[in-house]
C-alpha cells in the first residue's frame, strides 16, 4: 500500500518560513517525480513544485523565487523550503507522487492522470 505522509505545516506571519517535508512508503518514486500542490479554502487544488528524479524542478508562477523543492531519492522524500510566506500562501498542502516522470503536468491532469497523493498539512499565514 503506497502512503505519503507530509509534516511541517503550521501557523506563522507574514515573511516568515516554513519547511514541508513528505515520506512515501509502499512504492519507489526515485524515477519518477514528487512535488506539492495546495488548496486554499473555497478554491481548486492547484500545482505549487515539481522535482523529478533526475532533479528537473518546477514552480508555479506564485511561488518562484521563494518556494524551493528538493528530494533524496534514497529515502523517498520531498522537502518544500517556503520563505517570505503571504497571506495567500494559506492553504491546505498535499505531497503527490507518481512514477511517471510527468505525471504531475498541467497535461497529465487534463488527461485525467491521477497521482499518490497525501492527506495534506495545513499552512496558515497571518498578519
Amino acid at each position: 500500500q503506497v502512503q505519503l505522509e507530509e509534516s511541517g505545516g503550521g501557523s506563522v506571519e507574514v515573511g516568515d518560513s516554513l519547511r514541508l517535508h513528505c515520506v512515501a512508503s509502499g512504492k519507489t518514486f526515485s524515477g519518477g517525480v514528487m512535488g506539492w500542490f495546495r488548496q486554499a479554502a473555497g478554491k481548486e487544488r492547484e500545482f505549487v513544485a515539481s522535482m523529478t528524479g533526475r532533479g528537473d524542478t518546477d514552480y508555479s508562477d506564485s511561488v518562484k523565487g521563494r518556494f524551493t523543492i528538493s528530494r533524496d531519492n534514497l529515502k523517498n522524500t520531498v522537502d518544500l523550503q517556503m520563505n517570505s510566506l503571504k497571506s495567500e500562501d494559506t492553504a491546505l498542502y498535499y505531497c503527490a507522487a507518481d512514477v511517471q516522470e510527468w505525471a504531475l503536468t498541467p497535461a497529465a491532469r487534463a488527461m485525467g492522470v491521477e497521482p499518490y497523493w497525501g492527506q495534506g498539512t495545513q499552512v496558515t499565514v497571518s498578519s
